[in-house]
């Protein structure tokens, strides 16, 4: 199951890079205009994907920031997105690469944050709801980027493992 999670971990900071190096190429109107998406702009959704992101990580491991609100914007600077993505998606592969196969068999407990209750559960399948999450909402910031009239960059899981051979032995 670790070497699944730990493939999982490296394809997402993958197509994190990619999303974020087509996301430089709009301008930064187009970047924060309202397309209707769920977070509104492109800017929102990469938001809401790093803020869900640090909820999990602060669940998985009772470290670093969790914000209270699955709206808030962290930073307002792409640039600044952008470092700190690369540094969550560091974060997110270095906890998959010591986790051990006993703590994925287990079972963690955490606080939801809209209608705040305890819950224990499972840690493996939480884990694929993270990275199942962080898909969903990538995809919804892909059809932003194609609504721009841009190309937007193959997050095909496929590609990755042919790219870097994960997954494929």
């Amino acid at each position: 199951m670790k070497p699944h999670f730990a493939m999982l971990a490296a394809y997402n900071a993958w197509c994190n890079r990619r999303l974020y190096d087509a996301a430089a190429t709009l301008s930064d109107e187009e970047y924060r205009a309202d397309r209707g998406a769920f977070f509104k702009s492109l800017h929102g959704t990469l938001n809401h994907i790093l803020v869900a992101d640090r909820i999990w990580m602060r669940r998985f491991t009772g470290e670093g920031e969790a914000p209270n609100r699955l709206d808030a914007i962290l930073y307002d600077g792409f640039d600044d997105l952008r470092a700190a993505r690369e540094a969550e998606d560091a974060r997110i592969v270095r906890y998959l690469d010591a986790v051990s196969e006993e703590t994925l068999a287990g079972r963690f407990r955490y606080r939801t944050i809209v209608n705040p209750a305890d819950v224990e559960q499972p840690l493996a399948p939480a884990l694929t709801h993270f990275f199942n999450h962080q898909t969903h909402h990538r995809g919804q910031a892909h059809c932003l980027l194609t609504g721009f009239r841009r190309d937007a960059p193959s997050f095909d899981l496929v590609l990755f493992q042919r790219e870097t051979r994960m997954g494929l032995s």
